[in-house]
């Protein structure tokens, strides 16, 4: 039996998602724009969510997200963060790709491994939780500056020491901002033995509703041809994996 939804709360979370895409506060016009509602409609709407707390009104008459978030936010962390559900993404994409995975959050200028899931064979590579990885020579952590802010880019950019560790380690900041721009427009970043010399890794990003990197999923190993011959194979079951990841965060059917 299909399960029946009620539409005026799912309009209600669309138009908290317009807050959560990066607008600080937002008036009863603009929201009727966006969502294709007229103004009495939208005014009802803000007015239902400043009532339940969710949504604050200003003195100029416009709303701003209710402090009920931070406290809800707050609770999501005590409560173990995306790990628990991102675990089972893990364990699933381990499995298809017979080789470890993890995923992190960025703290610091490092990624930092929050979840991880080992393949059912003997010998495998691999990485505690709480782990940090260096930002510019990692898969994760140059996804996590390609699909960052500018400005947070850049001040990374201007005080970062690109040491290199292996032969292969980006050490030129130039270089470093041309992949990067590779990375946001293919939506993958790799790690060619540029921190380890024989540790490989492909990473891709989890996004949130409208589009903001919340996590980051790979796959790694000691073999090469994870970063060559076995590429787009594993690509592909990443890419799954993030759909999967962003519907175990945020509800609703994978890939919509």
């Amino acid at each position: 039996m299909t399960t029946q939804l009620n539409g005026s709360v799912l309009k209600a979370f669309r138009i908290l998602e317009l807050f959560a895409a990066g607008r600080s506060e937002m008036s009863a016009g603009e929201v009727a724009k966006e969502l294709k509602i007229n103004l009495i409609t939208a005014h009802r709407f803000l007015h239902t969510l400043e009532q339940a707390g969710a949504l604050r009104v200003t003195a100029r008459g416009v709303f701003r997200l209710g402090y009920m978030f931070a406290d809800l936010g707050e609770r999501v962390l005590r409560d173990g963060g995306p790990a628990p559900a991102l675990q089972p993404v893990l364990d699933d994409l381990a499995r298809a790709t017979g080789e470890a995975c993890m995923a992190t959050r960025f703290e610091n200028d490092m990624a930092v491994c929050i979840a991880k899931a080992l393949p059912g064979r003997s010998l495998y590579v691999d990485i505690r939780i709480g782990t940090k990885l260096d930002a510019f020579c990692t898969a994760h952590g140059k996804l996590w500056l390609a699909f960052m802010e500018d400005e947070k880019r850049d001040t990374y950019l201007a005080t970062a020491h690109l040491s290199a560790l292996t032969a292969t380690t980006i050490t030129g900041k130039s270089a470093l901002k041309q992949e990067l721009q590779r990375i946001r427009e293919d939506g993958f970043a790799l790690n060619d033995g540029e921190r380890e010399s024989d540790i490989y890794a492909i990473a891709v990003p989890v996004t949130n509703r409208t589009g903001r990197m919340v996590s980051a999923l790979s796959t790694f190993g000691t073999a090469r041809e994870i970063v060559h011959q076995r590429r787009a194979r594993l690509l592909r079951h990443l890419q799954d994996a993030a759909l999967a990841a962003q519907s175990a965060l945020y509800g609703g059917s994978a890939g919509t």
